[in-house]
């Protein structure tokens, strides 16, 4: 995912809803969400580049465990960039397919993490949410589980001050208080408006480049936002994953 905002613990018995966009080379080879065959508790997109994913859940199985849900994004940081570098997605649905607690998880990941490119990682259940960033070390609450609220990410720290995660995280609260239905989220997740140039951020892009990935919703000839997903984990039913597939 390249944008995600999302609610914890704000909507009675809706622990988490979250609203994202995936942002990819549109000739990286892509499955839509779907059952995964060989791990039938989780529901998720799939890169079958590398065989991992962006986003998922899982629905409970016979043993009647929590429904769990993880997501990552890239940290943009071209400079550090290695192309040999092990699959980001792996750290998703290595947590989806699992059984470990999302602490656990997190601690057993840290110790290698710094193998991998830059990612932040949002992973848990209807009790814990956690964002854990391998560029997150001079954050409080990296690694640890989040307090209640709304949380935008997008390529760069937990609620970093970019145009698009300011403007959909207020959009998100708006809607989360007017009630509004699913299809809301998407529109809001709908939006090519780039930001002007004094608000760009400065990640080692060109300036062109920097007005391209401004917008909530990329649209270029090469790369682009190819999905658009809703989430919501229930306290007393399964959790829902809903995707609207854009390039």
């Amino acid at each position: 995912m390249c944008l995600i905002v999302f609610a914890w613990q704000v909507v009675p018995s809706v622990p988490l809803i979250a609203a994202a966009n995936r942002d990819e080379f549109y000739q990286r080879a892509t499955a839509p969400a779907a059952a995964w065959p060989e791990h039938p508790q989780i529901y998720a997109g799939r890169d079958l580049k590398a065989g991992g994913s962006w986003m998922g859940v899982t629905q409970p199985g016979e043993d009647g465990g929590p429904s769990r849900f993880a997501a990552i994004t890239n940290f943009r940081e071209p400079s550090e960039h290695r192309d040999n570098a092990p699959s980001r997605g792996q750290l998703v649905s290595d947590y989806l397919a699992g059984s470990m607690t999302p602490q656990e998880y997190v601690e057993s990941i840290r110790v290698n993490a710094q193998k991998y490119n830059g990612f932040n990682l949002v992973l848990g259940d209807c009790d814990t949410l956690i964002w854990y960033s391998n560029k997150g070390d001079s954050d409080p609450r990296n690694g640890k589980p989040l307090e209640p609220g709304v949380y935008g990410l997008s390529n760069a720290l937990l609620d970093a001050p970019w145009p698009k995660v300011l403007k959909t995280k207020a959009q998100f609260a708006s809607l989360l208080c007017l009630g509004a239905p699913e299809d809301a989220f998407f529109e809001m997740l709908s939006d090519t408006t780039q930001a002007p140039d004094l608000r760009l951020p400065e990640t080692g892009v060109p300036l062109e480049v920097e007005r391209m990935l401004s917008a909530v919703r990329i649209e270029s000839p090469e790369y682009g936002t190819r999905t658009s997903t809703v989430v919501k984990l229930y306290a007393n039913a399964p959790a829902t994953l809903r995707e609207v597939l854009i390039h």
